[in-house]
């Protein structure tokens, strides 16, 4: 089982705008999968039945959009879904800590819900 921990950039003036960081095992997802994309705003991903929360039918996410206008994919996306107990996302492809690359990771619900809960409480914390 992963671990997910999500993080949110403040946006102006440390950057451009609000973004989202998803790490996975203490790996950036967004950041290792296209170096080009910069996560959605939390706000959209994170917030109470957002497109974060997993339900038993899958269904494809954007996590992240492309900052500078470059040939290749605009949008980063995963597919999320609910099998019993455990959070599954698939349809990834970024470099493990090994440099293999990794297609699918899974959450323990418990972890991943309260990750999710914990970080939309964390916006909601800042003026």
């Amino acid at each position: 089982m992963s671990t997910l921990l999500i993080g949110a950039c403040p946006g102006p003036p440390a950057c451009a705008a609000v973004h989202t960081y998803l790490f996975v095992d203490g790996l950036d997802v967004v950041a290792r999968s296209d170096s080009r994309m910069a996560g959605l705003d939390p706000r959209r991903l994170l917030r109470p039945g957002g497109p974060l929360y997993p339900t038993d039918m899958p269904c494809t996410v954007d996590v992240a959009t492309q900052e500078q206008p470059e040939p290749g994919p605009d949008r980063l996306t995963i597919r999320v879904r609910l099998r019993g107990e455990t959070v599954i996302w698939s349809d990834l492809m970024y470099p493990g800590p090994d440099g293999r690359p990794i297609g699918e990771v899974r959450f323990r619900l418990g972890q991943y819900l309260g990750e999710v809960e914990r970080a939309y409480a964390a916006l909601e914390d800042q003026p």
